[in-house]
């Protein structure tokens, strides 16, 4: 099993300067639920570029640290260290296996595993959340954690988990409860139907 690597001084740097930004904009972390050491985290919603650097900072400032997908070129020199500490998973796409594959492989082969994935996948309004988060977490047996950034009261946080029973439909009508209050920076442009498969 792969253990955590220890992050590099430039990583742990950037961290810091992340957390201490989204602090000082005022931002407060919440905790609702035990953090295991596999889980797929929810990012949402997803509509402004904002989004990114407080939810970094919003899992540092929570002990998390978390791992993204990214394409696997990303992963050469000179970025490749740096995005390897960032939390950087690379993706290899001319795999015979669907990214989906490749992380349900990643989480059978860590002792600890924190995947962050935005499901609406854009800034953009979109008309249903990707579903390759869910397809991850039931076939790796973990649970999905809901993270969230509401920017009506500045606080973040990881409010449910969900273990995943196989009925996406049902699951997900679960998972929707917990983002009916949830005020995203561009409200218009956030998912109107989470539970809608895109």
């Amino acid at each position: 099993m792969k253990k955590e690597k220890k992050v590099g001084a430039l990583s742990k740097w950037l961290r810091k300067k992340i957390v201490s930004m989204y602090r000082r904009h005022g931002w407060t972390a919440r905790l609702d639920v035990e953090l295991p050491p596999k889980f797929v985290l929810v990012a949402a919603p997803h509509t402004s570029n904002w989004d990114f650097p407080y939810f970094l900072g919003l899992t540092e400032d929570l002990g998390i640290m978390p791992h993204f997908m990214a394409k696997d070129s990303l992963f050469r020199w000179p970025m490749g260290n740096f995005m390897l500490d960032m939390g950087g998973v690379p993706v290899n796409r001319a795999s015979k296996q669907n990214y989906v594959e490749q992380m349900i492989d990643e989480f059978a082969k860590r002792d600890v595993f924190r995947l962050t994935i935005a499901p609406e996948g854009t800034r953009s309004s979109v008309k249903g959340w990707k579903t390759g988060f869910y397809h991850i977490a039931f076939g790796a047996k973990v649970p999905i954690l809901l993270g969230m950034m509401d920017y009506s009261t500045k606080i973040g946080g990881i409010i449910g988990a969900v273990m995943p029973s196989g009925d996406y439909k049902a699951d997900m009508k679960i998972i929707a409860k917990y983002y009916e209050n949830i005020v995203a920076r561009h409200p218009d442009k956030a998912t109107k139907n989470i539970a809608e498969a895109e």
